[in-house]
């Protein structure tokens, strides 16, 4: 698959609320997932398909989504990036939170093989 190929795929399927799948479908066994920060529970930068379906699957089921905006993507040779804006409820504390960030995703041979993450929220 090209990039452009990835990343309509993973994007549009966020845009669908189908985060799961798209890591499922795109994202290489040994992907890399980078934070902006880190807790002893949730490291910033975690490696393999099973931490990051395990990450992903915790932030579903803490949060409640109220309205997602999914923009991009935007094209690089070797990747892409997104803007997300989620308005969501954090479940254990409900804390309403918006949340704005930017996501960069590099592929090779046609899967995610490394994403990073940069916010702009009150927890980043």
């Amino acid at each position: 698959m090209s990039v452009q190929e990835v990343a309509n795929g993973v994007i549009g399927m966020c845009r669908e609320g189908q985060n799961l799948a798209a890591i499922d479908k795109f994202y290489a066994q040994d992907i890399v997932s980078v934070e902006p920060v880190g807790s002893p529970e949730m490291p910033a930068e975690m490696n393999g398909i099973d931490a990051i379906r395990g990450k992903n699957q915790w932030w579903v089921e803490n949060h409640e989504v109220h309205n997602a905006v999914v923009e991009g993507p935007y094209l690089g040779e070797n990747g892409f990036t997104a803007y997300f804006n989620y308005d969501v409820t954090h479940k254990p504390s409900g804390q309403r939170i918006q949340m704005q960030e930017m996501a960069k995703y590099d592929v090779k041979n046609g899967k995610v093989v490394r994403e990073e993450f940069f916010y702009n929220s009150p927890e980043a």
